[in-house]
């Protein structure tokens, strides 16, 4: 095996920047706009119990000196039947990785891995210069055959990720075991940080090989990830070439103490977080499967699944408060989504429940005032006359603010509120009849509710119809939704309409709730254009959707209703069908577990 690089910096003025192969963006989890309680993009583990946690506190010794995880090595070391010697505990694996890449690559030097793969390996190998092969692993068997065949004499690394992320496809010792006698003179780096979500740990069986060096984690299933503490299993020489290239002290006294700690008294909670993953990453598997997506055979904490549009499918996801991993697009895993798999079962059925929302919407629900009726000229112009019929102006900004601080989906109240708020000492009675007398005329005077005009055409209505249930959740009494209905011949095409009178006003998810009862579904979108309407259909596990209203500000109105919690903001029908044609997969229903007599159907995703 090729000794470790040692480069000589040569002088050479130049000018300040970024040394050749820096990457051009720093490694970032994407930012998300909308609320998410449950952040699935990011593989964590279950953390240890409370308990456990605050029995550490910061001892002096671990705080004012230098610390030493010799000990934690020596543990290690026991613990798989080696010598101290072939023990390095780092900052993470990540820290072990990258000192494996700093001590076998260089310029001249070149590094193997697998086409997708974690991606920090790219990174590295790039900032030093070095060559980097791929070989495509998108499904199947460990590409053993294609790998062995890009060695050649300026092999310094192969990289063997297994569980691979983000597909959670794994490599047997055999083909570690092969790529080390086809490649002796190259490191072979078998990296396991979620092994022990997997079927085997080949960890033991690789071991004592001249060059292969195993890297393990207390990240995932262990839940240590805000400590960062990994280890590196191999040859004593190339340990040292990894002590030499890293930090001195890279992982501190007090995290190798809870580790350590953790490593002994957890194994029972550890071992019980792992089994419940298998079991929610089967179900996961089979209720995305059963729906038409294209899931990956994984034997991580994590599934990978390819759709049409994988960054829509996140934002709907979004849209109920669950955080995955996307891809850019135009690369391997273009449409692709890694979703962390929970491991406790009511965050795995609460993911489901959200997967077939997303995925197979049974029903549409519809606000009326701001997405299906334009009242810009009906009840904003009533909320207007009214404050001036008490002698007080109300601006259109400052109903557009009040509607932006929610809870006011009832006008009336609505009204009320800002009169009282410029000195007005009338009550909600007598407010509330001087806003019916303008918005539903007189005898001497038009009601605004003639400037009312559809915004959806009732054909593409209708045509919608066609393919999912339609239902209405509105604010309004219910003789003013039905009269609208009657006028534009819609009063057919909605199977419900939930108003004033049936249910607490929105935010409250209960008429979200009533619409679904009412239609027989659980899975549904609704279209909504207050902040209101977005926290009732998150509340009710509805795919909230925004709809930017006739005299709203496209850009302010987007951050509003993004900010919110609304999986995507729309501007028009075409919008909603384009969305609704980009997630149709299956016609399946879904469900929690395969049928009796059924299999889980071995599929890959497919490039």
């Amino acid at each position: 095996m090729k000794g470790p690089c040692i480069t000589t910096a040569k002088g050479a003025a130049f000018a300040l920047g970024p040394a050749p192969g820096v990457a051009a963006q720093a490694y970032a989890r994407h930012m998300q706009p909308r609320p998410i309680d449950l952040a699935l993009d990011a593989n964590e583990g279950a953390s240890p119990p409370p308990a456990f946690l605050e029995s550490w506190t910061a001892r002096p010794e671990s705080v004012g000196t230098y610390p030493s995880v010799a000990w934690l090595e020596e543990r290690l070391a026991a613990e798989y039947g080696v010598e101290a010697s072939n023990v390095i505990v780092t900052a993470g694996a990540d820290d072990a990785l990258e000192r494996a890449c700093r001590a076998v690559l260089c310029p001249g030097r070149e590094a193997i891995l697998t086409d997708p793969t974690f991606e920090m390996l790219a990174r590295w190998i790039d900032q030093l210069g070095a060559g980097r092969r791929s070989v495509p692993w998108m499904n199947g068997a460990y590409p053993l055959r294609e790998v062995a065949s890009m060695v050649n004499d300026q092999t310094g690394a192969i990289f063997v990720v297994s569980p691979n992320n983000p597909t959670g496809l794994t490599a047997e010792a055999g083909d570690v075991l092969s790529l080390a006698e086809a490649a002796p003179g190259a490191l072979v780096v078998y990296d396991l940080a979620y092994v022990e979500f997997a079927e085997a740990d080949h960890t033991r069986e690789v071991l004592g090989r001249p060059n292969v060096l195993v890297t393990r984690t207390f990240s995932k299933a262990w839940g240590l990830a805000g400590l960062r503490v990994g280890f590196a299993l191999g040859p004593a020489r190339v340990i040292e070439w990894l002590r030499r290239v890293g930090l001195p002290y890279a992982c501190s006294g007090t995290s190798a103490a809870i580790a350590g700690a953790w490593r002994e008294q957890g194994r029972d909670a550890v071992a019980q977080f792992v089994g419940a993953v298998r079991r929610e990453r089967e179900k996961l598997t089979w209720c995305m499967r059963s729906l038409g997506a294209d899931v990956s055979e994984s034997q991580g904490n994590f599934v990978l699944s390819r759709h049409d549009d994988g960054p829509l499918v996140a934002d709907l996801l979004a849209g109920l408060g669950i955080g995955v991993r996307r891809y850019p697009r135009g690369g391997t895993l273009d449409g692709c989504l890694r979703i962390t798999v929970p491991g406790r079962s009511a965050d795995g059925e609460r993911l489901r429940r959200a997967v077939k929302s997303v995925l197979a919407p049974r029903a549409i629900l519809f606000d009326m005032d701001g997405v299906l009726v334009d009242v810009s000229a009906s009840y904003r112009a009533a909320i207007v006359q009214t404050a001036e019929a008490f002698g007080v102006h109300v601006s259109p900004q400052e109903i557009r603010a009040a509607k932006a601080e929610g809870n006011a989906n009832n006008d009336w109240v609505l009204t009320h509120k800002l009169v009282a708020e410029k000195g007005v000492s009338a009550t909600l009675a007598e407010v509330t009849e001087v806003f019916e007398s303008l918005y539903q005329g007189t005898d001497d005077l038009p009601g605004l509710r003639r400037t009312e005009r559809l915004l959806w055409s009732a054909a593409d209505l209708a045509e919608l119809a066609r393919e999912y249930a339609l239902g209405i959740v509105t604010g309004r009494p219910r003789r003013d939704a039905a009269a609208f209905l009657d006028a534009h011949g819609l009063t057919a095409i909605f199977k419900t309409v939930v108003c004033m009178e049936d249910a607490p006003a929105k935010p409250s998810p209960l008429p979200v709730q009533r619409a679904l009862e009412q239609m027989g579904v659980n899975e549904a979108w609704m279209i909504g254009d207050t902040v209101d309407d977005v926290r009732a259909a998150r509340a009710a596990g509805v795919v909230p959707l925004g709809f930017v209203a006739p005299g709203e500000t496209p850009q302010a109105a987007e951050e509003l209703l993004l900010s919110a919690g609304a999986a995507r903001v729309l501007t028009s029908a075409q919008e909603l069908a384009l969305m609704l044609g980009a997630v149709r997969h299956g016609l399946s229903d879904g469900g929690d577990s395969p049928a009796k007599g059924e299999g889980t159907g071995k599929r890959g995703v497919q490039r």
